[in-house]
């Protein structure tokens, strides 16, 4: 597949090299990403700590039967990384794997990365302007920068009900898959009807006994319209390449056009997204009752519009059962729900999505004057532009708070953080500064611009993970991916406090109160 990339260019290596490294905390597709922009740049003073034993993040760790991308292949991979070979419309894990795994190899970026070590904490110190990271093997590393790309969904949510380790036969999350199981011919229950389930269900029902999936809360589900990419096709797009920069740029506007249906608090556009998967839902559902079972008693978009071609066919098939009456506990043979039915199973599959991972520090964090990240999120998780926090210098996040899209491709959004990072570290090298601190003023008015948004968004209608325990949304980002990319392709020195390495050090609430 990889071949077929476009070929990289060569360039000088960078000055004073040795005394600028950086740190890359995850090998996902913002690490990786974030890693070549470095080799194009001429910088190869990084190192990548991933705390697995391969690369890919969320394609890596989602292997499960059916699990694949719900954004367009030539819109889901990286701009200046485009594969013409997709076989599906809509890629599959394993193939978005291979693709990271190529771009891997094609950058030698093996070289940089150091697998199975986890950063256990991260400490800032003003005077050198590094920062100091105790890592899992007790060793430390050192940064003048670090990036971290370690996602916010990464680790997998088990739901809170009663009993939970009390089954006696085979359980698994959908992001933790056990291929040495097999459920041929067994009684299985899908608990959770979100992204990952809609695409495991129709999967793996044509190969069990029976299929029971507990449903909490329906869905809005809208059609797929997945397809095989000839190889006449993909041999076009080898020839042409313009032709799969327009295949890449229509799917994203479309996406920017349908995204106001999404995320806009305007009935009128909701009720066009709820038409088009009722529509859906009456094709693929015949049966009545089933039909109100599956329908959603909330506003289009108000949690995560899902796309399948296949999910609610599924429940039409003689050993597939709905169950929504809610689960009282899980037992040794089974799951006992509220009515008091016993439902035996061979299997659980847990589809219940991750730990929503940007209400916390993902380690222990401190800054200027050692305040914790932690303290700082106390109140909820905010960086400027999603990127810089207030009081933690040359520390840059990929797809932090506000950040989340909720109709198109994340890439968008990490490609500008990307080029956002990568500015503030040219801007760091060329005038040798000690570090570049976000002031609180411009995070505070940036933060308060887009929680003032928030009311006019369709997320507060219902309760969703975009939610804080609060209400407050800081998940998604509230407008049109090119709105947010304008505002933060380009890393402005104005919004930083820039220290240079012979300017006295200053505590963060004294330059607070100057300001």
């Amino acid at each position: 597949m990889i071949e077929h990339l476009q070929d990289s260019e060569t360039y000088a290596a960078p000055r004073r090299e040795t005394d600028f490294p950086i740190v890359i905390v995850g090998a996902g597709f913002g690490g990786i990403g974030m890693a070549i922009q470095l080799e194009k740049a001429g910088i190869r003073s990084y190192t990548i700590f991933e705390r697995a034993d391969e690369i890919g993040g969320t394609w890596r760790d989602n292997t499960y039967p059916g699990a694949a991308c719900d954004v367009p292949s030539h819109a889901y991979s990286l701009s200046f990384e485009q594969n013409p070979d997709w076989t599906r419309k809509f890629s599959p894990s394993s193939e978005i794997q291979g693709y990271l795994l190529g771009i891997v190899d094609k950058w030698k970026l093996r070289d940089h990365i150091e697998f199975g070590v986890e950063i256990d904490e991260a400490r800032f110190d003003e005077e050198t302007g590094v920062w100091t990271l105790h890592r899992s093997d007790g060793e430390t590393a050192t940064a003048r920068v670090v990036i971290s790309a370690v996602g916010g969904l990464v680790d997998p949510s088990l739901p809170d009900i009663p009993g939970i380790d009390a089954f006696e036969g085979h359980t698994c999350h959908t992001a933790r898959w056990d291929h040495d199981y097999d459920m041929e011919g067994k009684r299985v229950a899908v608990i959770g009807t979100g992204a990952s389930a809609v695409q495991v269900v129709p999967s793996i029902a044509p190969r069990v006994k029976h299929l029971t999936v507990f449903q909490r809360t329906p869905a809005w589900v809208v059609p797929k319209r997945d397809a095989e990419y000839s190889e006449a096709e993909r041999q076009r797009y080898r020839r042409f390449p313009l032709l799969l920069n327009l295949s890449r740029a229509f799917k994203y506007w479309m996406s920017e056009l349908f995204g106001p249906i999404v995320y806009l608090n305007a009935p009128r556009l909701s009720a066009r997204g709820e038409r088009i998967s009722l529509a859906h839902l009456r094709s693929q559902v015949k049966d009545p009752v089933l039909r109100e079972k599956l329908t959603p008693d909330f506003q289009f978009g108000c949690k995560r519009m899902l796309i399948s071609d296949d999910y609610w066919a599924t429940f039409e098939r003689e050993n597939v059962t709905l169950e929504c009456d809610p689960i009282e506990q899980i037992e040794g043979r089974g799951i006992r729900t509220k009515n008091g039915t016993l439902h035996e199973f061979d299997a659980i599959v847990f589809a219940t999505g991750f730990e929503l991972g940007l209400a916390n520090a993902p380690f222990p964090i401190y800054g200027r004057d050692g305040r914790s990240l932690n303290d700082a999120w106390a109140a909820g998780a905010v960086a400027y532009k999603g990127m810089t926090v207030s009081g933690f210098p040359n520390w840059f996040i990929l797809m932090g708070p506000n950040t989340g899209p909720g109709h198109t491709s994340v890439l968008v959004f990490t490609e500008a953080q990307i080029q956002h990072t990568l500015g503030a570290i040219k801007k760091m090298r060329d005038e040798n500064l000690r570090y570049v601190d976000v002031r609180q003023d411009v995070q505070d008015h940036y933060n308060d611009r887009i929680q003032a948004r928030m009311p006019h968004m369709v997320w507060g209608n219902c309760n969703s993970w975009y939610l804080n325990d609060d209400g407050t949304n800081h998940s998604l980002y509230p407008g049109p991916a090119f709105e947010y990319v304008a505002g933060a392709c380009h890393f402005e020195a104005r919004d930083y406090e820039c220290v240079k390495f012979d300017a006295p050090a200053t505590s963060a609430d004294e330059e607070t109160a100057a300001a």
